[in-house]
């Protein structure tokens, strides 16, 4: 007999019923605000073209590392799950996947995966029954059917959502065609991309030789001298603001930044582009490099972000054998107040700089982060991220970050994501735990009931547009 899915209406509110009634309240009023998704690794090219997806597997677990590293964890490969490796498309019957990955959804007990995946299925397809091994048929059938109806298409989707607005994350070295598409197409969604220029900047990066040389491609100069590297980047950062950019996006090991004199940076780039590095000045280089971009971002607006703190694809085995972005990247021990300071030395007092900071290393939050975010203009605090973009992990945030940085120096919730369908659900439980968050202040006496209800909606909406400069967005461009 299937188990019922159903929706609990007050899920993430507090359990006290005084309290929990002013969750309802203040959530009641920010539920259907419009979507403002400023950060994300969704694909323009479901935008652009506005074709079907073909099947379940392909949306919704093929592209979600969240998802198979669970799944590998408990010795599922990912063959099996239908994805692709460096030698090419997987083998596996995408319904034959569909059905491994059924079986295997109890593992999902208890994560943000599984609230997420439930809004999906209950809210976007309209089950009311689980998925299990059971159910996993009538799944895939009823999912690949609307898949099939132009209700589902990505941009009727995007609709459907409520999306104000959502940023992609294109590199350097990639050309934006599909952005072009979209605008092309009178399609009135607004999808902007991000400028992630990591594999141009990071040596360590197995992509580096043949991105730089895309990169030099792509804009004509001569990438091989530290002048024309620096002209090509700015070069790019212009292509991407008219392409509706207002944000650049550093996934750095670290967060390390340096400033070194003119004569210092060149001399480490032609080591860098000769080939004759070492692991400490490939870290050098990407922490002058940082200070080489806020520079930039001066100049021309953009908004950095930076991701630090990642030991990305830490399983050898499989990112030889699958690639980036499989679920073996592990959160490490994140330094800021001595690897920012060079940069701050220099633009930490520029009005014209934003920088909003991320970190997977909760202890850091309220030691590190708060602190420099409730002093310095120039800096904010992103979300919980990544690991942290959970139900408790926003929680924390909260309470090791407030009382330091205040609300304002926070910027709101982004979702990070590359499986799109979980956008809205993402946003939710964002929204239902901010509210919860501000009930229980109110609930304490520390907030009236009417700033409670600015908060939410500032925490929902405001903040994100005002921190990502949305509004911007065309003088920007110009």
């Amino acid at each position: 007999m299937p188990r019922p899915l159903k929706l609990d209406p007050d899920r993430l509110f507090p359990a006290d019923a005084a309290t929990r009634a002013v969750a309802r309240a203040l959530y009641a009023d920010v539920a259907s605000l419009p979507i403002v998704s400023p950060h994300g690794h969704t694909d323009p090219a479901w935008f652009a073209v506005n074709e079907a997806w073909s099947n379940p597997t392909e949306l919704l677990l093929a592209p979600d590392h969240y998802l198979f590293r669970m799944l590998y964890s408990q010795g599922v490969s990912l063959e099996a799950l239908g994805v692709p490796s460096r030698a090419g498309p997987s083998p596996a019957d995408p319904r034959a996947a569909w059905r491994l990955f059924a079986s295997h959804y109890y593992l999902f007990r208890g994560t943000p995966s599984r609230l997420w995946l439930d809004h999906v299925f209950a809210d976007v397809f309209g089950f009311d029954v689980a998925l299990d091994a059971e159910t996993a048929d009538l799944y895939y059938d009823r999912i690949a059917e609307a898949l099939a109806t132009p209700a589902f298409r990505p941009r009727a989707l995007f609709d459907r959502f409520g999306i104000e607005l959502l940023a992609t994350t294109e590199g350097a070295h990639e050309d934006l065609a599909h952005h072009a598409r979209i605008r092309a197409s009178g399609w009135k969604g607004r999808v902007v991309t991000t400028y992630r220029p990591d594999a141009v900047v990071d040596p360590e990066h197995e992509q580096f030789a043949e991105a730089l040389a895309r990169f030099g491609t792509l804009t004509g100069e001569d990438v091989g001298s530290w002048k024309g590297y620096l002209a090509a980047h700015r070069k790019r950062r212009a292509d991407f603001r008219a392409a509706g950019a207002t944000a650049t996006d550093h996934g750095h090991p670290t967060a390390r930044t340096a400033d070194l004199a003119a004569a210092e940076a060149e001399a480490l780039f032609r080591r860098i582009v000769s080939g004759n590095w070492t692991g400490d000045d490939a870290e050098l280089f990407r922490a002058q490099m940082l200070t080489e971009l806020a520079a930039m971002s001066v100049e021309d607006g953009m908004v950095m972000q930076i991701h630090p703190g990642a030991f990305r694809n830490h399983n050898l085995w499989l990112h030889r054998t699958y690639g980036r972005d499989k679920g073996a990247d592990i959160p490490t021990r994140t330094d800021y107040v001595g690897a920012l300071k060079p940069l701050l030395d220099r633009f930490g007092n520029e009005p014209r700089l934003a920088i909003i900071l991320f970190t997977l290393d909760e202890t850091a939050y309220a030691r590190e982060l708060a602190p420099l975010a409730g002093h310095y203009p120039c800096l904010k605090l992103g979300p919980a991220w990544w690991f942290h973009d959970s139900p408790e992990g926003m929680r924390r945030f909260r309470e090791m970050t407030t009382e330091s940085a205040g609300f304002y120096n926070t910027v709101g919730f982004n979702d990070d994501t590359r499986a799109f369908l979980s956008i809205p659900a993402r946003h939710d439980v964002a929204r239902r735990v901010d509210c919860a968050f501000l009930a229980r202040l109110v609930a304490e006496g520390r907030l009236q009931d009417w700033e409670a209800a600015e908060l939410a909606h500032e925490l929902t909406y405001g903040l994100v547009k005002r921190a990502y400069r949305l509004d911007d967005a065309q003088t920007l461009a110009a």
